[in-house]
């Protein structure tokens, strides 16, 4: 079984985010477009991605085009490819443990692959190593992010 909260941070996932097509409501579109957006985990290139969408699809009828940040589009996507994960030594670990263990005795501190974005691209690009914490408790059932009614509960 899959669960959507967590599949971002195991692997690369891609989401048609916006369709559009037609120009009434009681005919067929004679074309159509969708705005594809991946969370690429590190190691893989956005090209690669690129080109693993345009082998899943499997239609010559289809164009995967990549669009910049700037709005530019283009047939091929930039080869560079995310940065690794930053080494995760005691001198780091030991006092999130520190704190984790006095706030929620039992509870185990382990690093995972945020499914947001972070400034940690352009302090990685200098060279030095990044890492987020989230001080943020939320319930595995609140699924509010980037939704209707977005918001963190007080008690968090």
């Amino acid at each position: 079984m899959q669960i959507p909260t967590v599949a971002g941070i195991l692997h690369t996932t891609c989401v048609a985010t916006r369709l559009e097509g037609g120009h009434a409501n009681n005919a067929l579109p004679q074309r159509a477009t969708a705005n594809v957006n991946c969370r690429i985990l590190p190691g893989h290139s956005l090209e690669e991605i690129r080109q693993r969408l345009i082998e899943v699809l499997d239609d010559v009828q289809i164009t995967v085009r990549y669009v910049a940040d700037n709005g530019e589009i283009s047939d091929r996507a930039p080869d560079r490819r995310g940065y690794p994960p930053p080494p995760l030594d005691a001198e780091v670990k030991k006092p999130l443990e520190d704190s984790v263990a006095a706030t929620w005795p039992g509870l185990k501190v382990i690093p995972y692959m945020h499914a947001g974005a972070s400034d940690g691209i352009y302090t990685s690009a200098a060279g030095l190593p990044t890492y987020g914490v989230s001080g943020i408790a939320i319930d595995r059932d609140d699924e509010r992010a980037h939704g209707r009614d977005e918001r963190v509960g007080v008690a968090s």
